[in-house]
C-alpha cells in the first residue's frame, strides 16, 4: 500500500548543535553552515523562502535568491512593484528561511528591510547574464497577462534593440536588504527533538544567544 502524507516522516540523525558549537555573532555562523553547503554541492543552496505581509497583516511568501550578505543583512533583488516589492514598501518586515535538506539544517531570519544603495543595484544589474538583464525590462511582474506570447513577443524587441549594446538596469528594479532582528539555527535531530539556537539582536548591536524547545 502506498504511504499516505501522514505517512511521510525522516529521522535526523547527521549531527547536533550546541551553544559552545556556535559562533558569538550569527553572520560568521551562517558563513560557517553556507560554506559547508556550498562543499556539500546542494542545489542552489542560496534558495530562500521570503515572505511578507501586507499592512492588514495578510501574508504571502516565495522562493527568492540570496545574492550577497554581510553584518548588514541579507540583500536579494527583484521588481520593485511586483507583489512582494508593493508589500515591502508598505510594511517593510520580512521574513527569510534557507532549508537545506541534505544536511538537516534550516535559518530562520526576520529582520526589518531596507533598499540597497543605487550604486549596488546598479552593479550587481550589470553582472547578470545579457538575458537575464532583458527579462528584467520584459517583464511587469505580477501584473496579469493573456497569454505567454505577448511576453516572449516583448523579450524578442528588446533583444533587437539592444543587441551589442549595454542594458541599463530598470528604475523599478533593484535590491532590498533584510536586517535581521533575529536569527534561528536549526539542526534536525533524532526523534524530533531537534537544535534550535537563537540570536537576538541587542540595542547595542551585540547577540543574545538562546536555546529554544523544539
Amino acid at each position: 500500500m502506498d504511504k499516505t502524507v501522514a505517512d511521510l516522516r525522516k529521522d535526523y540523525t547527521l549531527q547536533g548543535l550546541n551553544e559552545t558549537d556556535v559562533a558569538p555573532n550569527p553572520f560568521i555562523q551562517f558563513q560557517k553552515w553556507f560554506d559547508e553547503a556550498l562543499t556539500a554541492q546542494l542545489l542552489e543552496p542560496n534558495a530562500m523562502t521570503l515572505a511578507t505581509t501586507t499592512p492588514d497583516g495578510k501574508p504571502s511568501a516565495r522562493i527568492v535568491l540570496l545574492k550577497d550578505f554581510d553584518e548588514r543583512g541579507f540583500v536579494f533583488f527583484t521588481n520593485y512593484n511586483s507583489q512582494k516589492g508593493q508589500e515591502l514598501a508598505e510594511n517593510p518586515e520580512a521574513a527569510l528561511v534557507f532549508w537545506w535538506a541534505e544536511l538537516e539544517r534550516q535559518v530562520r531570519v526576520c529582520g526589518h528591510v531596507e533598499k540597497v544603495s543605487t550604486n549596488d543595484s546598479d552593479r550587481y544589474f550589470q553582472s547578470r547574464p545579457f538575458n537575464s538583464r532583458l527579462g528584467a525590462w520584459t517583464s511587469n511582474q505580477s501584473d496579469i497577462i493573456d497569454n505567454r506570447t505577448l511576453l516572449e513577443q516583448r523579450f524578442e524587441e528588446l533583444q533587437a534593440k539592444y543587441e551589442n549594446q549595454d542594458v541599463p538596469r530598470p528604475p523599478h528594479w533593484g535590491g532590498f536588504r533584510v536586517i535581521p532582528t533575529q536569527i534561528e539555527f536549526w539542526q534536525g535531530r533524532s526523534s524530533r527533538l531537534h537544535d534550535r539556537i537563537l540570536y537576538t539582536r541587542l540595542d547595542d548591536d551585540d547577540w543574545k544567544i538562546q536555546r529554544l524547545s523544539p
